[in-house]
């Protein structure tokens, strides 16, 4: 996964898309503490509201129907389909035109945002609906073949419903509403938004929903799973960081909302400031999905305490702080995992030691969060692996 913490003044192309070379004030105090606190809020946001719509979303399922879940292979596998995929970029981008990858980049994540986005507020929006509002339920279902409509066969609905349904394979079948297309309608508005202006508070908004429907529908098994994932990032994040150039080439030229940013010069410019601080969605994901589990792992624990939960929390503020602070005294390109690992992992790992609880901790999770509970039908969710290829990364201040 790919993330930056960046400050323009180090002279970086990807600092507010500032790839002209052109020289810019340097930020004032007010304004680096303004961005980088503001990163900091909005990182905290979309990992403490997607741990707790993770919960849901695991109590939620059928057992045929679970989140997109990170087994044990999977995780030790991660760090090296990322691999490849980071080179494989920085290849393209050394032999194609980075304006053509950059376009078919922004067509993708501007249908893959609009998802995200209408998945992410749905739950919100559905508390100003009317109550009379007409929500109408429809059904999107394409199938393999021609097939024909029999009653009785295979995946038929009941006898004596008057439905018939095709015998083909289903490619996709998808249920909703009336209130999610209203959501999804909004959720366009912003995508034409920002593909038109690239504007920041248009990518803060797809950022956020990708990092919060990340975290809520991306599950590790168990804790050993999120150390394995964690740890191989760690090594990772450190070897493409210090080891090469290509994390920062690729995090130069790529174009697309997988960073969060906020402005330094706000307090001079206002919402037209291009003085960018960046944050990337790795450094939110990553370990968002690891906390997330944390937090099923205290209700599966049965005591009414969240101690685990909010350890990590506090643990990913420490780590996230730690790496700003090391920018500042260093000014070089920091790997944002090699500080939030460390912290996110021990921290919680020296409070079950304390509690005598590590035995439960590295348990198989086949208990967690198994509650009935019901959701609500939203935008289906994607596989949000696929969204979020690069390690993280930070640049300097």
């Amino acid at each position: 996964m790919d993330s930056a913490l960046s400050d323009p003044h180090n002279g970086s192309a990807e600092a507010g898309g500032a790839a002209n070379g052109t020289t810019r004030p340097p930020s004032t105090p007010e304004g680096i503490a303004l961005a980088y606190g503001s990163l900091l809020l909005m990182a905290l946001l979309p990992i403490f509201f997607g741990a707790l719509r993770s919960v849901r979303c695991a109590r939620g399922k059928n057992a045929s129907d679970m989140p997109e879940t990170i087994t044990s292979r999977d995780a030790a596998r991660f760090p090296i389909i990322a691999s490849c995929t980071l080179l494989g970029l920085y290849l393209f981008f050394k032999i194609f035109s980075q304006e053509y990858i950059n376009l078919l980049l922004s067509m993708y994540f501007f249908v893959l945002g609009i998802l995200a986005l209408s998945h992410t507020i749905s739950p919100f929006m559905n508390k100003f609906f009317p109550a009379n509002f007409p929500n109408r339920q429809y059904q999107l279902l394409f199938t393999q073949g021609s097939g024909e409509n029999k009653e009785g066969g295979r995946g038929s609905p009941a006898p004596g419903s008057g439905l018939t349904r095709p015998l083909c394979p289903e490619i996709i079948n998808y249920e909703f509403d009336a209130k999610d297309l209203v959501c999804l309608g909004l959720s366009s508005i912003v995508g034409v938004w920002y593909l038109l202006r690239k504007h920041w508070i248009a990518n803060n908004l797809f950022g956020l929903a990708f990092s919060l429907n990340g975290v809520e529908l991306l599950h590790l098994n168990n804790v050993s799973t999120g150390c394995i994932l964690l740890g191989g990032l760690f090594i990772y994040d450190v070897f493409w960081v210090f080891g090469t150039n290509v994390m920062v080439t690729v995090a130069k030229s790529f174009e697309a909302p997988i960073k969060l940013v906020f402005p330094q010069d706000l307090l001079e410019k206002g919402l037209e400031a291009d003085n960018f601080a960046m944050l990337g969605l790795g450094d939110i994901v990553i370990p968002g999905i690891f906390i997330a589990l944390l937090l099923r792992f205290d209700i599966s624990l049965k005591k009414n305490t969240h101690t685990y939960f909010y350890t990590s929390f506090a643990a990913y503020i420490f780590g996230l702080g730690l790496t700003i602070f090391i920018m500042h005294i260093f000014k070089h390109a920091q790997p944002a995992l090699l500080y939030l690992v460390p912290a996110c992992i021990g921290f919680p790992v020296l409070v079950a030691l304390a509690k005598g609880e590590v035995t439960e901790m590295f348990r198989p999770p086949q208990s967690y969060c198994q509650e009935p509970w019901v959701p609500s039908l939203t935008v289906p969710p994607c596989d949000f692996r696929q969204v979020f290829p690069f390690p993280s990364l930070s640049f300097p201040m």
